[in-house]
């Protein structure tokens, strides 16, 4: 896949600065965020294996985004270039088990598109902040000639209803991902429960998924971002119509360090405020468009407004 938007020498330079400038808010104004803490770290259990690594940012997200493009190819250069001591190690998982590794410490930040599992884990205070990033439409594809006719329906709930009524191939990820969870809420509002020779999971990610789906000539719900990033590779197509039962969004969490000493909060912090920052979003907006005729995303950052 070409690259897109960093080849572009001005939006560089304008990431550049504008990361350059958000680093220098973040260290000057100590926002708090649960970034206090490299004392606590090292007093909480006498040091050692307490303490933060400054030089890393363990950043756990959802395979969207990463199979996408949007990380390698915008955001993790923009920081980088900004920050070349801090290593950025990204592991990309469902947004499920993204949350999983929160809870227990094993990431610093969280890129994530899952709400009532993100509402849940901030109230349970492993996280402390969230901020919406980004949002696009889920899509539900399949083979062209389209053997439930799910075409001619006007939201996800009826398309899932026609693929269960005709039993036609599904394919899911069953991976407790934010697509899986959106999934599963679909089949419930379509009064399914799905099971049977027509319903298979993967246990893999979405652009596995895909592959697979485009190898049976089934259907399955993917991210708009992920399937336009891949159908070059693919013999499928949308079959759906962007409907409310069918929004995606994406938001950013930083891990609460005063719950597990060893995350590296002031770093989160900094990555945070890099992605709701006006000209990443701006990036953000246009990211995908040169390629495939509309971005892959649109931005979603309340936050963006305020920081001008």
């Amino acid at each position: 896949m070409a690259k897109v938007g960093l080849k572009d020498r001005r939006l560089r330079w304008l990431l550049v600065g504008a990361v350059a400038l958000v680093l220098a808010l973040t260290m000057a104004l100590a926002v708090g965020c649960g970034s206090d803490s490299d004392d606590a770290a090292a007093a909480d259990n006498g040091g050692g294996d307490t303490q933060v690594k400054a030089d890393q940012l363990i950043l756990a997200t959802t395979t969207s985004v990463k199979d996408s493009g949007l990380m390698d190819e915008v955001v993790l250069p923009a920081f980088k270039e900004a920050q070349p001591d801090i290593e950025v190690k990204l592991i990309a998982v469902g947004s499920g088990e993204a949350m999983s590794m929160g809870e227990r410490g094993e990431a610093d930040c969280l890129v994530v598109h899952s709400p009532a599992a993100e509402e849940a884990f901030m109230a349970d205070d492993y996280g402390t902040l969230r901020l919406p990033v980004a949002r696009n439409y889920f899509v539900i594809v399949g083979p062209a000639d389209d053997p439930a006719g799910i075409a001619d329906t006007d939201t996800a709930t009826d398309a899932m209803k026609a693929i269960a009524d005709n039993e036609a191939l599904f394919v899911s990820r069953g991976d407790d991902s934010g697509t899986n969870s959106k999934e599963l809420s679909t089949w419930e509002s379509a009064g399914v429960e799905p099971s049977g020779d027509w319903y298979i999971e993967t246990g893999q990610g979405m652009g596995e998924t895909l592959r697979i789906t485009n190898e049976k000539q089934g259907y399955t719900l993917s991210d708009i971002g992920t399937f336009l990033a891949t159908q070059d590779d693919l013999d499928l197509e949308i079959l759906t119509k962007e409907s409310d039962d069918l929004a995606n969004y994406y938001s950013v969490i930083i891990i609460n360090q005063n719950m597990h000493p060893t995350v590296n909060a002031a770093a989160a912090e900094m990555f945070a405020n890099l992605l709701v920052h006006k000209d990443i979003q701006d990036a953000l907006a246009d990211y995908g468009t040169a390629e495939f005729g509309q971005p892959l995303f649109a931005p979603n950052s309340a936050a963006v407004q305020e920081t001008e």
